[in-house]
């Protein structure tokens, strides 16, 4: 059995700043999604939704369409916030990221250097080769549910998170792991 990692002291959220801001999209077709296989940067070698680093005097919306085009290029139409993720990392810097769907875009989604695109089943998504946290709440965001996840990691290992849904905050508290 593999040794708990270490528990971290909780971030203050309330007053916590994160190093990057950042976005993700999740382009959805009926019953299929559009992923990427991250080709750079953080999260090398994973299965993703494509986004990246907000610009200065950039808006995420504005930023999610940019990273989508440069990364896939396609221009989403109809990008809708979900929600936000909270990522306070323990050997890359601290995330906080606003989550998009959309259902309409122009262009075909190509291969790029950063990234190369997949259409998946919604219910085949392969959450083994993704970042942790996204199995507690990508499902919901599908579905159109806003959401907010905080999450602590320990390299590539949640240590402790919360994640709620919708408006009045309903959802699921996990807290400390190992």
């Amino acid at each position: 059995m593999p040794a708990s990692l270490p528990r971290r002291d909780l971030p203050d959220w309330a007053t916590w700043e994160p190093e990057i801001h950042a976005t993700l999209m999740f382009v959805v077709q009926g019953t299929r999604v559009l992923l990427i296989k991250k080709l750079r940067g953080i999260g090398e070698g994973k299965i993703n939704g494509p986004g990246g680093k907000i610009d200065p005097g950039e808006t995420p919306e504005e930023c999610v369409v940019r990273e989508c085009q440069e990364e896939l290029h396609i221009t989403c139409l109809d990008p809708v916030k979900r929600g936000e993720l909270w990522f306070a990392m323990s050997d890359i810097p601290d995330i906080h990221c606003h989550v998009f769907t959309a259902t309409k875009f122009e262009g075909e989604p190509t291969a790029t250097d950063e990234a190369i695109p997949y259409w998946c089943e919604i219910d085949e998504i392969p959450f083994e080769k993704m970042w942790e946290d996204d199995v507690y709440w990508l499902g919901e965001a599908l579905k159109g549910v806003e959401f907010d996840g905080k999450f602590v990691f320990e390299k590539e290992k949640i240590q402790w998170d919360q994640v709620t849904f919708g408006d009045e905050g309903k959802g699921m508290w996990r807290g400390w792991r190992g």
